[in-house]
């Protein structure tokens, strides 16, 4: 019988059975600079930079950090603000990458 500890919770943790995707008008984007707030500034891969806010239900819950993967929501009436809906965890931005749907480091220097 296995001891059932916080080792083994972490281990199972770190198995991904399921990423969550973007589904209609929903985007991936990098978090490029906190504005203060609840507000993000986040680099889109639709080649868009939008404003982006957390909504209130989620502000405590999502501690957002430059170069942080998420899923953005884009207003209706103004294509260059949304919503941050959710962050993704490393090992699913890991996922994600060994999947190509995100696309790999640019260097700008």
């Amino acid at each position: 019988m296995a001891y059932k500890g916080r080792n083994n919770q972490r281990n199972e943790e770190q198995k991904i059975t399921r990423v969550k995707l973007p589904r209609g008008r929903e985007v991936l984007g990098v978090i490029e600079q906190r504005l203060g707030g609840n507000k993000v500034l986040v680099n889109c891969f639709d080649g868009k930079t939008r404003n982006c806010r957390v909504p209130g239900r989620l502000k405590r819950k999502l501690w957002l950090r430059p170069e942080n993967v998420v899923i953005v929501e884009p207003w209706e009436l103004n294509e260059d603000r949304g919503d941050v809906i959710f962050k993704y965890r490393p090992n699913e931005v890991n996922w994600l990458r060994k999947n190509n749907f995100l696309e790999s480091e640019k260097n700008e220097f």
